[in-house]
């Protein structure tokens, strides 16, 4: 089984962001020969236009949870889900390990997700042209935003994203 075949594999089977997380910095370590440990994550209700964001000096990646809820309920199969999580974590990962430019980032993104999962993988086309916020709009929660949810040690959690 080459490389993609194993990283397609393991995505599609990843049952939670601990899942993705590992082959986020599995596919990073392997591509560009970088790596860092100690993130968390933070769930947050964040505007619709943010996907997650890194603090520059922090441990924490902040996920955007109203657009990963509206993911989940568009109907989307497991294979989107993940990938979409996929592509948002390497982003922020990569802001983890000191890129800080928005190209460089975008092109590290890209250059990781092609090698690992194919050009033609969903979360490599997330990369390219992001998710498409048209095709989950009418699932997005307009309520008042809940208290962010931390989960700890990302690297060690199981915490399910589906509940």
């Amino acid at each position: 089984m080459n490389t993609i075949s194993k990283y397609v594999e393991a995505l599609d089977k990843s049952k939670d962001f601990s899942d993705i997380f590992t082959l986020v910095k599995r596919a990073v370590k392997e591509t560009i020969a970088e790596a860092r440990v100690g993130l968390m994550l933070v769930l947050a209700d964040l505007p619709n236009q943010v996907g997650a964001f890194h603090e520059v000096g922090s441990n924490a990646i902040v996920l955007n949870r109203k657009l990963l809820n509206a993911v989940i309920k568009s109907g989307n199969s497991f294979r989107e889900i993940n990938s979409y999580i996929f592509s948002i974590l390497l982003h922020e990962y990569l802001h983890s390990l000191g890129h800080l430019d928005e190209r460089e980032v975008r092109e590290l993104s890209f250059q990781v997700s092609e090698r690992t999962l194919g050009e033609k993988h969903p979360a490599t086309e997330f990369v390219v042209k992001g998710f498409g916020e048209k095709r989950i709009e009418r699932f997005l929660d307009r309520s008042r935003p809940d208290l962010p949810q931390i989960i700890p040690d990302l690297e060690r959690t199981a915490q399910a994203y589906v509940q």
